[in-house]
């Protein structure tokens, strides 16, 4: 239990955080890769170079700090954190190490005039907090994973079916378990761990399950990143009957229940949790709007599925749009980036409706401020990130 002293210390630490929190940050991953292998698995490394990782963890130890004396009050950002380590298999013997590095992170870049004694037993006392109700909720989801019809815990063997290509840029990977066991059921728009091993050392990824939930097996849509480590090696490397390993699935930007019209709008990769979300609305019987943006017809994935779906469902209205329009492609129904006046021709007329977009950064903050605009309830406009979550205001 934090005292008041305590509190009032990590309160007084904010403007520090506000201004340098990203410095501290990145020195602590520094500390952490360089001198604990054993958790490099457990970080896209891309991510680090980036600047993403460190970004994101600021904002995650600030808004901590902001709320320190209403846990509560961080809301989604708990679930968030618990869902990426279950998929991920973060454990309770990892959270020492990351304390132990981040308070040297705090002594070493904040220096001994401000991170004094009191203010580095402050932190320790908050991080023992944190560190607590996250292994707790963790361990009450791994269990529940374990014990659930089909449901297992750390990595299952599972064969690649099938591979194909959908797209100039993605491919599908159908995965079936090995031991020929039941398959553990997930909610449309979650992701699942992938294990594998490249050049002698282990990776670990998260990636949206882009298919219905069928009992049967789990598919995945993987772009190829430029220098994408893992992107380029599922691509190039793995083949048909190969072996991986899967965590089972997690996450917890999914469709809600509900009555309103579903808007479902993505750029690029983004449109893969989308489409197990779209096979779920649409048996609802709610009006469902497909939007998606694309450079163009070379990198648009999943066409050919999502228009023989409209065929058959009267309530599913697609819209496409092309940054770029080349000879040969299927005509869009916009060219151009996808902008306010666009959704505003493509939404119902009632804008309450239940709105989810995922794609790249600079496009999800473009939907944000558009859907914002026309008046869709901020409560009801959804967003997930690939990789590190980022802010979009």
């Amino acid at each position: 239990m934090l005292s008041r002293e305590q509190r009032d210390i990590i309160k007084a630490t904010v403007p520090l955080l506000e201004t340098g929190g990203e410095a501290l940050t990145t020195h602590f991953y520094q500390l952490m890769l360089a001198e604990h292998p054993e958790v490099r698995p457990l970080f896209n490394q891309a991510h680090q170079a980036s600047g993403a990782q460190p970004r994101a963890l600021a904002n995650g130890v600030l808004m901590y700090a902001r709320h320190i004396d209403q846990i509560e009050k961080l809301g989604g950002l708990v679930g968030q954190i618990i869902n990426k380590h279950v998929a991920l298999q973060i454990l309770p013997e990892h959270y020492p190490i990351v304390g132990g590095c981040l308070l040297r992170a705090i002594r070493e870049v904040l220096g001994p005039d401000i991170a004094t004694d009191a203010v580095i037993d402050a932190w320790a006392a908050a991080y023992q907090q944190l560190a607590d109700l996250l292994i707790g909720l963790e361990a009450k989801m791994y269990d529940e994973k374990e014990q659930a019809q089909g449901g297992w815990r750390g990595a299952r063997a599972f064969r690649v079916e099938r591979k194909v290509q959908e797209s100039d840029e993605i491919t599908s990977f159908y995965f079936r378990p090995v031991d020929g066991g039941s398959l553990l059921g997930f909610q449309p728009g979650q992701y699942i761990g992938l294990r594998l091993e490249i050049d002698g050392e282990e990776v670990r990824r998260n990636y949206s399950l882009s298919a219905a939930d069928n009992g049967l097996e789990y598919r995945i849509s993987v772009k190829r990143e430029p220098g994408g480590k893992v992107s380029n090696y599922l691509h190039d490397e793995v083949r048909e009957q190969d072996v991986v390993q899967l965590f089972p699935p997690s996450g917890d930007f999914t469709l809600a229940p509900g009555t309103k019209p579903v808007v479902l709008i993505s750029g690029g990769v983004g449109i893969t949790p989308t489409l197990a979300m779209l096979h779920a609305a649409l048996e609802t019987k709610r009006p469902v709007f497909f939007i998606h943006a694309a450079r163009h017809g070379g990198t648009h994935a999943f066409r050919d599925w999502i228009d023989a779906l409209a065929a058959r469902h009267p309530q599913l209205k697609r819209f496409y749009c092309y940054a770029e329009r080349r000879a040969g492609d299927r005509e869009p129904d916009a060219v151009g980036l996808l902008d306010e006046q666009k959704l505003a021709a493509w939404l119902p007329e009632s804008r309450d409706v239940d709105a989810y977009y995922l794609g790249p950064t600079a496009f999800m903050k473009a939907v944000r401020r558009s859907l914002k605009g026309l008046g869709v309830p901020e409560p009801q406009s959804r967003f997930e990130f690939f990789g590190p979550a980022a802010a979009l205001d």
